[in-house]
């Protein structure tokens, strides 16, 4: 056997367990996991809270650059 059918066959080989590790700890969609808890609905909505002011500026804004 050379060298490149045993990479060959060694990468095939680590292939096939990262799949199943992938299919064991992260199962596509839903299978697996848990049912999701329904959320309980407000009766009253939560105080909205007020915008926070703008920041004031913290340098000097420069318009126009003179050509020299």
């Amino acid at each position: 056997m050379s060298s490149e059918s045993v990479g060959g066959i060694f990468g095939a080989i680590v292939a096939a367990i990262v799949l199943a590790v992938a299919i064991v700890f992260g199962p596509i969609g839903q299978i697996g996991k848990p049912a999701k808890p329904a959320k309980a609905e407000q009766s009253a909505p939560a105080a909205v809270a007020p915008a926070p002011a703008a920041p004031a500026p913290r340098g000097p804004v420069i318009r126009e650059v003179p050509n020299q």
